[in-house]
């Protein structure tokens, strides 16, 4: 079963709350002037924070594209006006990914 990615965003994100983590750390998302979209979501003390993420990078066109990295404890998604979702799900990948190793 598919699960919406802003549902599963919003269980990951309280998952990590222990109330310490949510105080120095969180989730951003932003818009871009280009236009697009930038994902932050800290890693620090979560269970993925020691895990290897193998860096994204598609461009399909001008507005369609992603960048996804992990770099100082942050997961790092940027792409195009119509992305959003595909970065959220990148990152969902990956975490789910690391629970069946």
């Amino acid at each position: 079963m598919e699960t919406n990615p802003f549902i599963w965003l919003q269980n990951w994100y309280n998952s990590q709350c222990n109330e310490d983590w949510e105080h120095r750390y969180g989730i951003d998302i932003k818009t871009l002037d280009n236009p697009g979209w930038l994902v932050i979501i800290d890693l620090v003390e979560t269970e993925v924070d020691k895990y290897q993420f193998d860096k994204v990078s598609i461009k399909r066109s001008d507005h369609d594209w992603i960048d996804c990295s992990v770099k100082d404890g942050r997961f790092q998604g940027a792409g195009g006006s119509f992305n959003l979702l595909e970065i959220l799900n990148i990152f969902q990948d990956w975490v789910e990914s690391k629970y069946h190793n």
